[in-house]
């Protein structure tokens, strides 16, 4: 039998976003991510970031020219109100509903809201409820 580890935590090291639009991402991603704690903590003529999240213009070097096409983004929430106000934000700052919040099937306790951001990413905050909130490392044997 196989013995493989499960990580909770960290997957991703960081995504970038190429949007059409860098001024009106910003403002929108500002509004959000503080609504989740999450500050900007760099800007330059061509990209901002947050935490793991980049988000540049078509012109921006790393870009290439291209800009990204639609992603699903999830950002983790400290709880349902958290959730509601990321989805006040973001509806006062450019996005669009794309699902308002509330529980979903999921998983018991998933509450989530998600909007579409400037470009029409699916941008989602979800709060799993106490029950996952400090689920360990487990490892599963195949």
């Amino acid at each position: 039998m196989e013995t493989n580890q499960l990580h909770r935590g960290r997957l991703i090291d960081h995504i970038q976003l190429v949007v059409s639009d860098l001024q009106a991402s910003q403002d929108f991603y500002t509004a959000v991510l503080a609504v989740l704690e999450i500050p900007i903590i760099g800007t330059s003529d061509d990209f901002f970031w947050a935490d793991e999240l980049v988000v540049s213009s078509a012109g921006s070097p790393a870009a290439l020219g291209v800009l990204t096409g639609r992603c699903h983004l999830a950002f983790q929430a400290r709880d349902q109100a958290m959730v509601e106000a990321f989805h006040r934000a973001a509806l006062a700052h450019g996005g669009r509903d794309n699902g308002p919040p509330g529980e979903r099937p999921y998983h018991p306790g998933y509450y989530a809201a998600f909007v579409l951001d400037p470009d029409g990413n699916n941008i989602e905050a979800v709060y799993h409820g106490e029950a996952r909130r400090s689920a360990p490392s487990v490892v599963i044997d195949f």
